[in-house]
């Protein structure tokens, strides 16, 4: 069994190492590949090890979403390429792999009619060495749902929202 880990920031990376019982807060704001706010996605190390994300999502087209935490705390490029692949980890993407799923993979996003969502899960399968490191990590909304297996990133189609994860 892998040692559970914490978020954390190291200074300038957007991420840190947080020791046991230090409680830390990483926030992303969300935007669309046309520039405008579309919500936040909050990470907070809790008392018990478990990472409690949260998800607030208003305009974005409704239906099921794929969302997952990359690699890479970047969102400059066209489509959001920048943000490179999932925290994977030595993982499979997806719950239904045999070796998966990536410390990255969260269940899919259902987006409401009127373009909202709101959800929070608990994260316990995160490895330091999957979020600390000089580029930070970056959070991102596809166009279509994760099918929890398909490699590498569950046939989730193209990448609509992307944040950057910054200390709260």
């Amino acid at each position: 069994m892998r040692q559970r880990s914490k978020i954390g920031m190291i200074a300038g990376t957007g991420l840190f190492l947080a020791w046991p019982g230090a409680a830390a807060t990483m926030r992303a704001d969300l935007e669309d590949t046309n520039g405008n706010a579309v919500g936040s996605v909050m990470a907070e190390t809790t008392e018990s090890g478990h990472v409690l994300v949260s998800i607030d999502i208003s305009g974005l087209p409704p239906g099921v979403r794929g969302v997952h935490f990359h690699e890479t705390g970047d969102c400059s490029a066209t489509g959001f390429e920048s943000a490179g692949g999932h925290l994977a980890g030595d993982a499979e993407h997806g719950v239904r792999s045999g070796n998966g799923p990536h410390p990255g993979d969260l269940p899919n996003l259902h987006i409401t009619e009127d373009g909202t969502a709101q959800v929070e899960h608990f994260l316990t399968d995160l490895d330091s060495a999957d979020f600390v490191d000089a580029d930070g990590a970056a959070v991102i909304v596809h166009g279509r749902a994760d099918d929890y297996e398909s490699q590498p990133a569950g046939d989730a189609g193209d990448r609509i929202a992307c944040g950057v994860f910054t200390e709260e």
